[in-house]
């Protein structure tokens, strides 16, 4: 499934957000968006997949314009195509980490306990199922939130700062099953991050600069930042 975002603007007020922002994201393409806080990055991805609205251009999945549908149509979309993993979890604390990651199925109508249980065998925690998510680690937490992402095996995922929160050891671990779990089923992978780290392997890293310059590729020798 091909992402195209044509000449995107972002403005909160007077403020520009991010201004002319254009790219194409191919099937089974992962690209890491880099730059320094405070310029779009998040509001960018929200925007990608219709979570956010803009002021100018247009943001095209298989060809659909996502600023023509309204808020059902979007919901289906996302339901269906995409998947969203979050730098802060954003896991049910009432639902059992199972509950958690079957839930995206769910709501599609086609619970599939077997496609849950290999998915949390496939990012490390098979035997984890029935915990509560105040019981697990942060770094477990962002494993539950990757295989919810991917259960319903959507065409593109979007991550936003995945790694942002853990320790070194930890973030490895997790985008190690973050981008064996995409490139297994050919999802897109389109990942914001502070991390140079989280960037290897990439197949382009597109930095977002301040005040509206449009994205350019990132240096591979730029400061490690820690994610």
């Amino acid at each position: 499934m091909t992402l195209e975002v044509q000449n995107l603007s972002k403005r909160y007020g007077d403020k520009a957000v991010f201004s002319d922002v254009s790219l194409r994201v191919q099937p089974g393409e992962f690209i890491a968006i880099m730059g320094d806080s405070g310029v779009g990055k998040s509001t960018l991805l929200n925007c990608m997949a219709g979570l956010d609205s803009w002021d100018s251009g247009r943001v095209l999945l298989q060809g659909q314009d996502l600023g023509q549908l309204n808020d059902t149509a979007l919901a289906a979309v996302r339901r269906q195509h995409i998947g969203f993993v979050f730098q802060a979890f954003h896991v049910l604390p009432h639902l059992d980490v199972a509950q958690n990651v079957g839930l995206p199925l769910l709501l599609l109508g086609t619970p599939d306990p077997q496609r849950v249980q290999d998915m949390l065998e496939a990012v490390g925690l098979g035997d984890m199922g029935k915990r509560l998510p105040q019981t697990l680690s942060g770094g477990q937490l962002q494993r539950v939130a990757i295989a919810r992402a991917l259960v319903h095996r959507p065409a593109l995922l979007l991550a936003d700062e995945p790694t942002g929160n853990l320790d070194p050891d930890t973030a490895t671990l997790v985008m190690d099953a973050l981008l064996a779990q995409t490139r297994q089923h050919g999802a897109a992978l389109v990942l914001v991050t502070h991390s140079q780290t989280a960037t290897l392997g990439a197949d382009r890293v597109i930095r977002l600069e301040t005040h509206g310059h449009p994205p350019s590729p990132a240096p591979r020798g730029a400061r490690y930042q820690p994610g």
